[in-house]
């Protein structure tokens, strides 16, 4: 592309979806503040005099980047700042009002099973024995943000599935059982997203996803089994390094997934 217009597309070594993405690069950077509509594909193709393919190929490249997304049936925006995902125990509902956002939950389903034996064994449960087994999506001004599944022991919080799920779980084992988490492992590790949780999240399946699995306990007893997926372009993780730590004992059996 060497002397080319650095917002033309032109024949020659570079793909010219490669020119267009690097152009939308800029466009996004320079131009557009978060949340902004792009143009259309017909609209960028005709300015650019490149076809739909090569539209539609440019556009995903910077999409698999996190600098633009795709809503289903609105078009195609600037990618908003992901927020910080805060590693202490808060729960969802306390998080998003405290970032001045409207959180709200819809429930994908309650029943008591019997759980993976990773979690039987987390919350301290005989091999046969059933948990509290929870699915909820959680929004943050209708975004869909997180996709969560939890499971409780039935000792510490019997009668929870009766309970109204669409809101604050915590504020509800807080004011039925006085139930208030004071210790937690936390694990976290990336992850495609499959069919369904893509569809839930409203992102594209094999998107990335933040996974989060916390077991959350009180004075000593554990009582949750907490597993979260997050969209990876809304959300990032940022931690603190001391050189020097002080040892808080050794990992916990229960650290892998559910």
């Amino acid at each position: 592309m060497t002397g080319a217009s650095p917002d033309r597309v032109v024949d020659g070594p570079t793909p010219k979806h490669t020119q267009l993405r690097e152009i939308l690069r800029r466009m996004v950077e320079r131009e557009l503040p978060p949340g902004s509509a792009i143009p259309s594909e017909r609209e960028l193709a005709e300015r650019y005099d490149v076809s739909r393919l090569t539209v539609r190929t440019a556009i995903g490249k910077l999409v698999d980047e996190g600098l633009l997304s795709r809503v289903r049936g609105k078009g195609t925006f600037t990618a908003a700042g992901r927020m910080e995902l805060q590693l202490y125990l808060m729960s969802f509902t306390a998080d998003m009002r405290r970032r001045g956002l409207v959180p709200t939950t819809r429930s994908l389903g309650a029943a008591s099973e019997i759980p993976p034996p990773s979690t039987a064994a987390a919350l301290g449960l005989a091999g046969n024995e059933e948990a509290l087994g929870i699915r909820r999506l959680r929004l943050a001004d209708g975004v869909p943000l997180a996709v969560e599944r939890g499971w409780y022991h039935p000792r510490a919080v019997p009668g929870l599935l009766g309970l109204d799920l669409t809101g604050s779980l915590y504020a509800q084992l807080a004011e039925h059982y006085d139930i208030r988490f004071d210790h937690a492992w936390q694990t976290v590790w990336a992850e495609s997203a499959d069919r369904e949780t893509a569809r839930l999240l409203g992102i594209r399946t094999a998107g990335p996803l933040l996974v989060f699995r916390r077991i959350s306990s009180m004075r000593g007893k554990p009582v949750e089994d907490m597993t979260s997926w997050y969209r990876g372009d809304q959300y990032q993780v940022t931690m603190k390094l001391d050189r020097n730590s002080p040892d808080s004992g050794p990992l916990p059996e229960h650290g892998g997934r559910s």
